[in-house]
């Protein structure tokens, strides 16, 4: 058979589309779940302290997180026509399991979230403040119940549970819909996302944050007059950006920790393959870095630590851990076949593992390099100590006490620490997605058995093709919104409500003409 039909066959073409619209969405996923939080504790702060700095920094980070939810909404509902169009047998054989948690994620969990998220923004006149600050909140808990029952589903894929096999017809029944969704890999798996979530958005304050005020410092430096409120407002972004990632970088060590092991025991071919551990070790070894071809199960060059794998697997430096040879094996004497078929793409596994560990470490350890550094506002200090309102000196203005060339690199590694998550969000879930293969439910049901036998291989070179160019077309909006909106910073010339509404029943209450209904217009 050529080989160039082999690789543009429509399982690959479906398999390349789905791959690039699903890492596309996820990229807006865990912002808009960090975002979401963050916004409603800046403005429960304001609420409890009234400081003005706190409303500020609700508005514009709400408005980021606004553009980026309608964005992954947008690019989110191709997911969903893609299980009919491209993959009808997957959804044939699974819809009944597989579609009970997306069907509660969109009745239950986006309804939910949508609905509160209009009241937020068109009911800063409209509501009293802590009413307003609880629809956020409530939009919050709708995207952390819409991600859960989303890692329901795919965690259901890597360890199906609470079905049966219909015989008259031989497909996938639900019969425990608890067990599918509280199973140990789905609660794993969420904690861990969710985790990674806050980093991501505590990078992404770091990030916009460091940007503004070196703005700002430029401008101090150039004999310009800065803006107070916009200082201080970006200094109180900052110092929680760098808390939330340093703390969320913990959560996803040790929730990757417990994903791990759960893992190794559900799918032991992936943690084998994670490490190109081609044969049986006791213990085994985890390679920080490798030089050679992890395809033919030897490297020139390796950088190893001891029995971690081990421990990464089993909770004990010395246990064993199954090769990809024998892992293969005994999946072929299982499911038939040749061992050949069971073994996913080395390669991307292998680095993939160490490309998402090594990044997202990179941002929690920048993160916590920085919150030390900005201890006592060394970086930020106040000029005379009289309260927030007083014009703080940047960081490069204390050189004596930190020297310059840490405070240069400090603000140039705060704005990089921006990308760090996103990419590391995205190898994570290439990683355990290849790493699966060939199942598309493990051990149930194959990928190659499950994309729609009636879609050609022109069809789905055009829908690749098209869904491509649109989601380019998607990022580069995205990018331009985020940009434009981000480099204004917050507005600080727009005062806070001075007046807390009352709710009103329907006979309308009293009428002043000051309350009178406005035009709805855009919130911002």
């Amino acid at each position: 058979m050529d080989p160039t039909t082999v690789a543009l066959a429509p399982e690959t073409l479906a398999r390349w589309q789905f791959g690039i619209t699903t890492v596309y969405h996820f990229l807006f996923v865990p912002l808009t779940i960090s975002l979401a939080a963050l916004t409603a504790g800046l403005e429960t702060a304001w609420v409890r302290t009234g400081k003005e700095k706190y409303f500020h920094a609700t508005k514009f980070w709400g408005k980021l997180f606004l553009i980026n939810i309608a964005i992954g909404v947008a690019t989110g509902l191709v997911q969903e026509f893609q299980f009919g169009m491209n993959w009808s047998d997957y959804s044939k054989f699974v819809g009944d399991v597989f579609g009970a948690p997306l069907a509660m994620e969109a009745l239950i969990a986006f309804f939910f979230e949508s609905t509160f998220i209009g009241l937020w923004i068109f009911g800063w006149d409209k509501l009293p403040k802590k009413i307003h600050c609880a629809c956020m909140w409530m939009v919050s808990i709708g995207t952390l119940a819409s991600a859960y029952f989303i890692l329901a589903a795919n965690s259901w894929m890597q360890h199906p549970v609470g079905y049966e096999i219909d015989k008259q017809t031989g497909v996938a029944r639900l019969n425990d819909i608890w067990h599918v969704l509280f199973q140990n890999t789905a609660v794993v798996q969420f904690t861990h996302t969710v985790s990674s979530a806050f980093l991501t958005g505590g990078a992404f304050m770091i990030g916009i944050s460091s940007l503004l005020l070196w703005k700002i410092k430029k401008q101090k430096d150039a004999g310009e007059q800065v803006d107070r409120k916009r200082t201080v407002t970006l200094r109180s972004s900052l110092r929680i950006g760098l808390v939330t990632a340093m703390i969320a970088g913990v959560l996803v060590a040790l929730s990757g920790d417990q994903l791990a092991k759960v893992m190794f025991k559900q799918q032991p071919m992936k943690m084998a393959a994670a490490e190109a551990l081609w044969d049986t070790e006791c213990p085994a070894p985890f390679s920080i870095f490798a030089v050679g071809n992890v395809n033919k199960g030897h490297n020139s060059v390796e950088i190893e630590l001891p029995g971690l794998l081990s421990f990464l697997a089993d909770d004990n430096f010395t246990s064993c851990v199954p090769g990809i040879h024998e892992t293969a094996k005994a999946e072929a004497e299982k499911y038939g076949g040749s061992p050949n078929d069971y073994i996913p793409n080395i390669f991307v596994t292998f680095w993939g593992f160490r490309l998402m560990i090594g990044i997202g470490l990179t941002a929690a350890v920048a993160a916590g390099a920085g919150f030390w550094l900005t201890r006592k506002k060394r970086w930020l200090l106040p000029e005379h100590r009289r309260g927030e309102d007083e014009i703080p000196k940047l960081m490069l203005t204390n050189k004596k006490e930190l020297g310059p060339t840490v405070t240069k690199w400090g603000w140039r590694v705060g704005m990089a620490s921006l990308v760090f998550p996103f990419i590391a969000n995205s190898i994570g879930w290439i990683f355990t997605e290849m790493g699966r293969q060939p199942w598309a439910v493990f051990g149930l049901f194959r990928t190659a058995d499950s994309v729609s036998p009636g879609v050609s291989q022109t069809e789905m070179a055009i829908s690749l093709t098209v869904l491509t160019l649109l989601y380019a077309v998607l990022f580069w909006i995205n990018v331009r919104l985020m940009k434009k909106y981000a480099l204004k910073g917050p507005d600080t010339d727009e005062e806070p409500p001075t007046k807390d509404p009352k709710l009103r029943g329907p006979s309308g209450g009293d009428s002043d003409d000051d309350d009178a209904d406005k035009p709805l217009t855009f919130a911002y």
